[in-house]
């Protein structure tokens, strides 16, 4: 079985009882520890790995973060998927060829742009199905859909997008920022697996579990964290 396979098989078999948690690499290390750790797979968050190389979210040159991701691949032997932002304004083809050179399974592409603008839902449907065209089953594709953090509160709003970019061939939709309440009103309206941010917490792991989120990530949160760890540590060491 392919690794892509593999990780297509974790989605099948996950649930709100047994959701798939996914914690989120920003380098090599990270990713070493993650998987020595048990976890099944893995998916970069590109807010981390901005930090890890210097930059602001959303201002990682495309070339850094694919090298990025190569080493973090290069570095595990679970599959890995990569958040590559809004898809860097690569046409649909170089995009896919451009993952599959990093060795990774799965990417999540946004459905705002640098100017944290809406992009119209219909047009990305489209788009997305020319990157499910030109992917075939070499990728899985999370369309993660930005109406939260947006300010649309409304989950039908979240819902009419997620229904597109499902139709259009996504395997998962991740609305980005639904409190739990939403992820439920997500979950009964649609047939894919949902993808929901969690605090990296057991709890918050747990709530949006109970609403129906059956793969769970944490964006840079990880990262956040073991960087307050480690000021900690750095402020025993002074003398």
């Amino acid at each position: 079985m392919t690794r892509t396979a593999t990780f297509r098989a974790l989605h099948d078999t996950s649930s709100p009882a047994a959701p798939l948690v996914l914690p989120g690499p920003w380098d090599a290390a990270s990713a070493r520890v993650f998987a020595e750790s048990g976890y099944p797979a893995l998916a970069t968050p590109s807010a981390g790995v901005a930090a890890s190389l210097g930059y602001e979210d959303g201002h990682t040159p495309p070339e850094e973060m694919f090298a990025a991701v190569a080493r973090i691949v290069r570095s595990v032997d679970v599959p890995v998927s990569a958040d590559i932002e809004g898809g860097y304004g690569f046409a649909p083809k170089e995009l896919v060829d451009r993952l599959l050179d990093t060795g990774a399974v799965g990417c999540n592409l946004e459905d705002s742009g640098p100017d944290k603008v809406l992009k119209d839902p219909h047009r990305h449907a489209d788009w997305l199905a020319e990157v499910r065209a030109a992917a075939g089953d070499r990728v899985f594709l999370n369309a993660r859909v930005d109406t939260f953090i947006r300010g649309v509160t409304d989950p039908e709003a979240a819902v009419e997008r997620a229904r597109l970019y499902v139709a259009a061939g996504a395997d998962c939709v991740y609305p980005i920022g639904a409190p739990p309440e939403a992820v439920a009103v997500l979950r009964a309206a649609i047939k894919a697996p949902i993808n929901a941010g969690a605090r990296p917490e057991a709890a918050s792991i747990r709530e949006l579990a109970a609403s129906g989120a059956t793969r769970i990530t944490f964006g840079p949160g990880l990262l956040h964290r073991t960087t307050a760890a480690l000021t900690g540590i750095t402020r025993e060491l002074r003398p």
